[in-house]
């Protein structure tokens, strides 16, 4: 099937791949993990409990 010049303009493709919204919720448990060890971190330094 060959497509003509005027139905390659129109052509729409999908909006979100499965590519990318494993990166987009990868990126978030990244940003989630790194939030929760500076926490630890915190809180370890406050109490001085550095075992």
């Amino acid at each position: 099937m060959k497509l003509k010049d005027e139905q390659l303009i129109t052509l729409n493709g999908g909006t979100l791949s499965a590519a990318f919204l494993n990166a987009a919720a990868r990126a978030i448990n990244t940003i989630l993990e790194v939030g929760r060890t500076v926490g630890s971190a915190i809180r370890r330094l406050y109490s001085r409990n550095y075992c």
